[in-house]
C-alpha cells in the first residue's frame, strides 16, 4: 500500500519513531524474557527467544550484569538469572511498601505462634512473586525465597488471589492468563478459583514438594485480595499445633494485616 497520499499514516509513523528507543527496549526485552522463563538463560538462547544476532545483546547482557539486575547462574547452569534489584525497586513504591509494613509483624508473630515459616504473595502480570517471608523458629522447616515467581493459574496462591479479586480485576486479569496457559489449564484453574472464594481459603498438599501442606488465605484490600498469605505446613514431632490449627491462626493473621490496610485506605 503507498502512503505517499495518507499524511496520516506518515504522522502516525513519524510519532512511533519518535518515541522509540532501541537499546532500552532491547534491555527489557531480556528482562521481560528473563522474568517469564524462571530459569537461567544464555545469550545465545536470548536471542533466539528474541530473535536478535547475539551481537545485538552482548553489550546490553553486560550492561545489565554490571548494574546489577541480573548475575550469573550459581546453580552449576550456564546462563543469567534475575537478580532482586527489579523487586527492590518496586516494593519500594508507596502501596507495596504499606503491605510490607502492616504484614511483616503480624507474619512474625504467626510464625512464633505455629512453629511453621510463612510468606506473603503478590500478583505480577500472569505470575506470582513472594514478596516477604518469616522462617520458622523451629531448628527445622520448610521456606520459600523472597522473589521466587511461578505462573499464577498453576498455584494455590493464585487460585486465593483470583478468587477474591474485584469482578473489574478478574475480567483484567484473564487475558493475560488465557494468552500463557491452555485452555483446559484456564478451565480448572477458574473452577479451583472459585472455590476458595466459597471457602475463604485453599488447604491441600503441595504439588511442588512432598510433605508440605500448603496452607493460603487472601489479604483483603478495599478493592479486593491485594495479597495472599501462605503456610508451608510440614508436621514436625516436636510442634503441637495441628494443620488445622494453623488454619484458624493464618485467619486471624490475615484479618489483622486486612484491617491494618483498610485503617491507611488501601
Amino acid at each position: 500500500m503507498n502512503n505517499q497520499n495518507n499524511p496520516s499514516v506518515d504522522i502516525a509513523n513519524e510519532e512511533e519513531r519518535k518515541y522509540r528507543a532501541p537499546a532500552l527496549e532491547k534491555g527489557l526485552d531480556i528482562l521481560e524474557l528473563l522474568a517469564r522463563q524462571g530459569s537461567p538463560m544464555t545469550t545465545s538462547q536470548m536471542a533466539s527467544s528474541l530473535g536478535r544476532s547475539v551481537s545485538e545483546l552482548f553489550r546490553m547482557v553486560l550492561a545489565l550484569e554490571y548494574r546489577g539486575y541480573i548475575t550469573a547462574s550459581s546453580e552449576g547452569r550456564d546462563g543469567y538469572v534475575l537478580t532482586n534489584k527489579l523487586f527492590t525497586l518496586g516494593i519500594a513504591q508507596g502501596s507495596a511498601r504499606t503491605l510490607l509494613d502492616a504484614a511483616m509483624p503480624v507474619m512474625k508473630e504467626l510464625s512464633f505462634e505455629i512453629g511453621q515459616s510463612c510468606h506473603l504473595v503478590v500478583p505480577s502480570g500472569d505470575q506470582i512473586v513472594v514478596v516477604a517471608r518469616i522462617e520458622s523458629p523451629m531448628d527445622l522447616g520448610f521456606s520459600v525465597r523472597v522473589g521466587y515467581r511461578r505462573p499464577l493459574v498453576e498455584t494455590y496462591s493464585g487460585q486465593v488471589l483470583f478468587g477474591h479479586a474485584s469482578a473489574g480485576t478478574r475480567e483484567s486479569w484473564l487475558p493475560q492468563l488465557q494468552a500463557s496457559a491452555d485452555p483446559e489449564l484456564i478451565k480448572s484453574f477458574l473452577s479451583k478459583a472459585d472455590k476458595a472464594a466459597e471457602l475463604g481459603y485453599v488447604q491441600a498438599p503441595s504439588d511442588f514438594v512432598e510433605g508440605v501442606i500448603d496452607i493460603c488465605m487472601p489479604v483483603m484490600g478495599m478493592q479486593g485480595a491485594v495479597a495472599s498469605l501462605t503456610v508451608p505446613y510440614i508436621a514436625i514431632k516436636a510442634q503441637s499445633v495441628s494443620a488445622g490449627q494453623a488454619l484458624e491462626y493464618l485467619r486471624l493473621a490475615t484479618q489483622k494485616i486486612s484491617e491494618a490496610l483498610s485503617d491507611d485506605g488501601l
